[in-house]
This record gives C-alpha cells, structure tokens and sequence, in this order.
C-alpha cells in the first residue's frame, strides 16, 4: 500500500488538475465567444459604414461606389468584403475586395432582420452578417439586404494563439503549485514522519516514550500511546516482579522443608512440619495469583488480629533458622488488629521476621500499638543495624546492604510495596538498643 503522503498528494494532483482543466475551459471558452462578439462587432459596423454611404435614385440605382471609403473593403487582396442584393438576390453592388471572391449565394431578409453566422464555402470558413432594409424614396420603397463577409484566418490565429499562451502559463502554474503544494505537504506531515521516528527509536530501545510536542489532532494519539507503552512497562515490570516476590515468599517454607529433611525428629512431627509448609507453600501461591489482579485496601476486609499471625510466623521461621536461638519477645495486645488482607499481612510480616531472625545476634522484639488513627507495628534486632544512607537505597529490588549475606535484596521492597497499596507508611532506623528498626504505619479502620 502507498504512503499516506504519497495518497494525499496523488489525491491533490487529481484535484487540482480537475480544476485547472475547467478553469482552462472556461477561459478558452469565453475568450472564443469573446473574440466571435468582437467580429460580429466590427462587422456590424461596416454594415453601418455601407449603409451610410449609400444612395439610391428615385429610379432604384444604388450609388455607393463612389462614397466607399473603407480601405479594408476598397483593397483586393483584403480578408473582407462586402455586396448589396435586392429584393430578388441579385448582386446591386460588391465591393473592390470581392473581386477575387466568390460570391455565396445569399437569399435576402426581411426587413429590419439582421443575422450573424459562420459558413464554411469551399475549404474556407467565412463570418457572415447580414442586415436587410427598406430604402424609401419619394417614387417608392426600395428593399435591399447588405452583407458584409470575412474569412477566419485571423480569428482562428488568435484562438490558437491565445490557446498556446493559456494552456502554457497554465502548466507552468500548475507545476508551481504542485512544488508548493509538496512543501506544505511535507511540513504537514512533518509530525508522523517524527511520531514514526519516535516509535522506531522506542522499538529499537534508544527511548522509553514519545517526547515530541505534537499539535492537538495527534496528541490524543500519542498520549493514548505513551500510555499504552507506560502500561506494558508496568506490566512487564509487575511479571517480574510477582515471580521474584513469589521465589522470595517460597523461600522460607523451603529452608523450613529443607531443615526437616535433615533434623532428629519423629516421623509424626516431621510429616506435621512439611504438610504445613506445603499448606503455606500452596497459600503463598493462591496469595501472589490473588496479588496479580487486586492490591490494596478495599471496603468489607475483615479484621486481622495481630498477635496470632505474628506467634504463627515466629514459629515457621523459627524452623528456618535452627542453629539461631534468639529471645523473641512479642508485645502487643490480644485485640490489635487492622483491616488487610490476611495473605498481605502475612507477607509485611513474614519478611520483616524473617529479616530480623537473619540479621539479630540474641535478640527479636515485635511490637504493635495504636497510636490515635493509626496501628504501628516495630519488629527490631540486635544486629549490626542499617547505615542512615543506605535506608532509602535497600527498598529498592535487588538491593542489600551487606552483598556478603545471602539473599534476594527484594524482601524490604515488597514490605515497601504492598504498604503503599494501603496508603501507609515505612520507617526504617536504628533500634536504640542496638540494631535495626523497622516500623509500620497503618490506618485504623474502624
């Protein structure tokens, strides 16, 4: 398929030839019936010359001859000529031109009748006007019918000429407007030819968007599409996302299976410890699919008591780090709660748990309180503690602030994450007693 510029100036070119033909047309035209008027009028006059010279006696003879002083009728080799019939057509006069003419049979007119009109005699085409008369005379009336003829040779040397000048002035005029009409076909589209440009620099990666300043015709579609490429960025970015959060949620219950493979105990208490971690294995899977299509706090979510999660997680993690045996201690009341998702609380927890387990020496404090609108939640350690600058960089993915332990660096991120789907906040410092503290600001819905 052509361009679309090749389209509009193909389909421009067809117009404006379409119009410079008609106005072609109607300018031949009118020039044509133009010059046809301008010898009817000069014929016309020389009827009116002749019949002013003209006498006639009160026996009928016509005197004209020696009165004629029209040097285009007296010359021989003129183009005009000019005769005078009767009633009957018979030839009362001719002029000194006709001599080497043939002189058409004309049929007189009545009288006061006048009529301009071209014959072809022979090979030649001839202009002819007529216009009959009553001469009146004190013995009578006297009809008489004057004819003036010329031939076309210099009527059609102007057609032509005239033809020649128009359609010439009017192909170079058309040649003009047609480069014109290029350049500003050019500058019109001079926004796709930059949008096109645009999305072949973003297919090739050189940019992430269109950054063009567009007129109003194409801004909706460009918007409409840097919203569409924002949407498939975001939507590229929440896949990889939710199967890193996914590999990171499963990661616990693993080491929880892994330790039990190996540890001392019964056959009973192991088969209880790995169907859990298939149970939690299977929730953390429904949790994060469940994730994909619904984030955030929405009305009707039940209230999730605190204290029985925080005992729950303890426990799973606990398994995880079997060689670490620190004091945990859990300060909230029984009734705090806040209204989340179940599988989102569980995953604010569970990695801020599983965060401090990894980095506490000999000790776990997880605390909950509600503090006017708010419930806060702080789970400290007595770790090496989080550098001041580095707080803001490690909630970024794939950040850790010690490269040497292992990890994912996402666990903080999607504590982060799922805090500002709720429209809460994060705070992280230094536990005054040595160590990291990480808090939860949650609004209490009621």
């Amino acid at each position: 398929m052509i361009s679309l510029s090749q389209r509009v100036l193909f389909s421009a070119t067809l117009v404006l030839l379409a119009f410079m033909i008609g106005i072609a047309l109607t300018l031949d035209r009118a020039f044509y019936d133009s010059a046809r008027l301008g010898v009817q009028d000069r014929l016309f006059a020389k009827l009116l010359m002749l019949m002013g010279d003209a006498e006639v006696d009160d026996t009928g003879v016509l005197d004209l001859e020696t009165n004629l002083i029209d040097a285009e009728l007296g010359h021989v080799n003129s183009d005009t000529y000019g005769f005078v019939i009767d009633q009957a057509g018979a030839i009362l006069w001719r002029s000194t031109s006709s001599l080497n003419e043939n002189i058409p049979a004309i049929s007189p007119l009545d009288k006061g009748t006048k009529v301009f009109e071209q014959l072809t005699l022979g090979d030649q085409t001839y202009f002819i006007y007529r216009y009959a008369v009553t001469w009146e005379t004190p013995a009578g009336e006297y009809p008489l019918t004057f004819v003036v003829v010329t031939n076309t040779t210099l009527f059609d040397a102007q057609i032509t000429q005239y033809r020649e000048d128009l359609w010439g002035w009017l192909i170079a005029l058309i040649a003009l407007l047609l480069f014109m009409q290029m350049l500003a076909l050019r500058w019109g589209l001079k926004p796709l030819r930059n949008v096109s440009m645009e999305l072949a620099a973003i297919e090739s990666g050189a940019q992430e968007s269109l950054k063009g300043n567009y007129p109003s015709e194409l801004k909706l579609l460009t918007d409409n599409i840097n919203s569409l490429i924002n949407h498939e960025h975001k939507q590229q970015k929440r896949y990889r996302n939710g199967l890193a959060d996914l590999a990171h949620s499963l990661k616990t219950p693993l080491a929880v299976l892994q330790g039990a493979v190996n540890c001392e105990e019964d056959e009973v208490s192991r088969r209880k410890i790995i169907h859990e971690q298939i149970d939690r294995m299977d929730n953390i899977i429904q949790y994060q699919l469940r994730r994909a299509v619904t984030a955030g706090s929405s009305t009707g979510m039940a209230l999730v008591l605190l204290k029985p999660m925080v005992d729950r997680i303890i426990n799973t993690v606990q398994k995880a780090y079997r060689t670490k045996q620190p004091e945990i201690v859990v300060q909230m009341d029984d009734v705090v709660g806040v209204r989340i998702d179940e599988g989102d609380l569980m995953e604010l927890l569970g990695n801020l748990i599983d965060n401090a387990f990894k980095w506490c020496r000999n000790s776990i404090q997880v605390c909950a309180e509600c503090r006017d609108n708010q419930v806060v939640i702080q789970v400290k350690d007595d770790g090496p503690g989080i550098p001041s600058q580095e707080a803001d960089r490690i909630l970024e993915r794939c950040v850790r602030a010690d490269q040497s332990t292992p990890g994912h660096g996402i666990g903080l991120a999607i504590v982060h994450d799922i805090i500002q789907a709720y429209g809460g906040e994060m705070a992280i410092a230094n536990n005054p007693a040595g160590g990291a503290c990480v808090a939860l600001y949650l609004k209490k819905n009621k």
